[in-house]
């Protein structure tokens, strides 16, 4: 099979299954719904119990779902194309833990208890985390160098954990509202939260997408992307910019929810080969994928309590990754 039909059968593939996954978070929890009822209460706006149940608790939780996982997988994607590090995920920048100071400060010091509350704090955290990491990366010979990033993230992610354990150890009162936050999931998520967060969503993933050549370019090193045209600092601003308003997106809403960005890919890659044009779409509708179907086993598996989505997804996930290394599609 042709290289751009087969791509073009995953896209498609991977577009139905998006749907079928959103069929099943509408559908199956503490009380399941037959897909008819679902489709009648989107499309015909019935008034049963049921109907209430698809439009106000789960039509909400199930597009944050959708935003979460593209943010997440979108973001993942292009700090490892970035960073030319197979590893890397939204963490490595320490974005994520920069969103989990803001929210930690805005439960203990500013009086913010609401979810709604919590993403423009997670939202500045997140920033002031990525532009000093870069700061500190870009300072000295040679620039921002994908090691340097790399050392920098890990710096500023200690330093952030230690602020977080400082804060919680001193404010004991924040520590179990912090803990509901941190532990990632998509429960009580309403559609407040998907109106403040979907212009920051779409300016990301238009930020990440103007790169995807640039990014192609970067992953054949630094010398090669400059003979071929590419401006490696901006290629690496810009992209650095949309993975982190994304990661932003995606911590502030759900919390810091693992494994996404690092799996997801990995596994569009081995399905569609390394052209960012290609890997970028598919990895925003295989991160959905995954976070609804984890967040929707994690309603039923041990009823009536849930397991949040941020324990699901690594242990859905992992099995994938292992496969896929076994298989040595996983690029170096």
């Amino acid at each position: 099979m042709r290289v751009s039909v087969r791509r073009a059968v995953a896209m498609t593939a991977a577009v139905l299954a998006l749907l079928l996954a959103v069929l099943f978070s509408l559908a199956v929890g503490a009380r399941a719904i037959a897909p008819a009822a679902v489709l009648d209460a989107l499309l015909h706006g019935g008034h049963s119990d049921a109907a209430e149940v698809v439009r106000e608790l789960r039509v909400p939780r199930t597009v944050i779902g959708v935003m979460v996982g593209a943010a997440l997988a979108v973001a993942g994607t292009a700090l490892q194309g970035i960073t030319r590090n197979p590893i890397a995920d939204p963490g490595i920048l320490g974005i994520s833990q920069g969103a989990s100071v803001g929210v930690v400060l805005a439960i203990a010091y500013a009086g913010v208890h609401t979810l709604t509350g919590y993403v423009w704090y997670a939202f500045a955290g997140a920033g002031i985390a990525s532009v000093a990491v870069y700061a500190i990366a870009s300072s000295g010979r040679g620039g921002a160098t994908p090691v340097k990033l790399a050392l920098g993230g890990a710096a500023i992610n200690a330093l952030l954990v230690s602020v977080t354990t400082a804060v919680l150890t001193t404010k004991a009162s924040a520590l179990d509202e912090f803990r509901f936050w941190q532990v990632g999931s998509l429960s009580g998520r309403d559609a407040e939260i998907a109106a403040q967060i979907w212009p920051f969503l779409l300016v990301g993933l238009l930020l990440v997408l103007s790169v995807a050549r640039g990014l192609d370019a970067l992953a054949l090193g630094e010398d090669v992307a400059k003979g071929l045209g590419q401006k490696v600092a901006t290629v690496r601003v810009v992209g650095g910019l949309g993975a982190t308003v994304l990661t932003a997106v995606g911590v502030a809403a759900a919390g810091p929810i693992a494994f996404i960005g690092l799996a997801v890919p990995h596994i569009a890659r081995a399905v569609v080969g390394s052209d960012h044009r290609w890997v970028l779409p598919l990895a925003a509708l295989l991160g959905p994928i995954m976070l609804l179907v984890s967040d929707t086993i994690g309603r039923v598996v041990f009823p009536p309590s849930e397991v949040p989505a941020g324990v699901m997804t690594a242990l859905i996930g992992v099995p994938f990754l292992v496969t896929l290394v076994r298989r040595k599609a996983v690029a170096a």
